[in-house]
């Protein structure tokens, strides 16, 4: 019984920490007049993506490592499938604009990316290094690229409008900040032991338990934010929002865990798994190129999809499971 709670209060406080996290820093940079395109490309992209790298360096340091690299995978399925998906059936996603064409590109790239380098069955440190080394050069592209588009820069401003008002004092927003990380630090923690253990008493692999429960876990500040950009009629932040999370979880989680320890890949999600995410992110290209409209039809198909997938995890046979396994 111990197990659940651990899993529930850890996915509380990864989500509360998260979320603390990214407005105290946010806040902090505006009330030190950093630009808002250089704190939404590097604040909050780092910050949302903060959960998944807590998360994936805890597991791989405490001996669950495909925990960690399911994670990743899990987390970038679900920002599609789950977290688009759900988006979209709030409300049909406008995509303009070519910020969001570009990132698509360089999601797509990012992904085959990461199947060359998990295809020898381990993420080592020189490739972590490299794959660190891809998020620095992409984060400086971003920043000379939107400098030039105004449409860019009007996207990154309502981003950064989302996370709370700079009117707090700075021990405030010291404390938002600090708090937030020992939040994260302990929702890790807890989340990572509880899955582990559920992962045992249920007879199923660490991998399935990192590709679902823990990445819905991790995805649920991607979920909220995209949700509330939505509802504010912000479709080009709610897409942001996807593509720089599946980049920064990519080159920036998958980079940073491999640099601190080698991370293994298991065989399950080198003929599964790591194909489901790249399929998802290559979906994505008709509809920022606007070939398809991103409607609440296509949002159903697409949060299907992800329940159906994670049924063929747990081998339930739901209506689609079999196509996808």
């Amino acid at each position: 019984m111990r197990d659940p709670v651990f899993v529930l209060a850890g996915l509380a406080l990864l989500f509360l920490g998260g979320d603390f996290l990214v407005r105290g820093a946010v806040s902090l940079a505006k009330r030190l007049e950093i630009a808002p395109l250089v704190i939404a490309i590097t604040v909050v992209a780092f910050g949302t993506s903060v959960p998944e790298l807590i998360v994936s360096l805890d597991a791989a340091l405490e001996g669950a490592p495909a925990i960690a690299i399911g994670n990743v995978v899990g987390s970038n399925i679900a920002n599609i499938l789950l977290v688009l998906g759900l988006s979209a059936i709030l409300a049909p996603i406008v995509i303009e604009g070519v910020p969001a064409q570009r990132n698509t590109l360089y999601m797509v790239l990012a992904s085959l990316i990461f199947v060359g380098v998990a295809w020898g069955g381990e993420v080592v440190r020189w490739e972590g290094i490299v794959l660190f080394l891809l998020l620095l050069t992409f984060l400086f592209a971003s920043y000379r690229q939107a400098r030039r588009d105004e449409s860019a820069q009007v996207t990154y401003q309502e981003e950064v409008e989302q996370f709370g008002a700079d009117s707090h004092s700075p021990m405030v927003l010291a404390a938002f900040i600090v708090g937030g990380l020992a939040g994260l630090v302990i929702g890790a923690s807890l989340l990572v032991e509880g899955a582990v253990e559920i992962a045992r008493s249920l007879g199923v692999s660490e991998a399935v338990i990192g590709l679902t429960m823990v990445a819905f876990g991790t995805s649920l500040p991607e979920l909220v934010t995209s949700l509330v950009a939505i509802a504010r009629k912000h479709g080009d932040v709610a897409i942001g929002n996807i593509l720089g999370s599946n980049l920064f979880n990519i080159l920036g989680v998958l980079g940073i865990t491999a640099i601190v320890i080698d991370v293994p890949v298991p065989n399950q999600v080198l003929s599964f798994d790591i194909w489901i995410m790249l399929g998802a992110a290559v979906l994505l290209i008709p509809f920022t190129l606007r070939w398809i409209s991103m409607s609440r039809p296509i949002g159903i198909l697409l949060f299907v999809a992800y329940i159906a997938y994670v049924g063929a995890q747990f081998g339930v046979d739901l209506p689609g499971a079999a196509a996808i396994g």
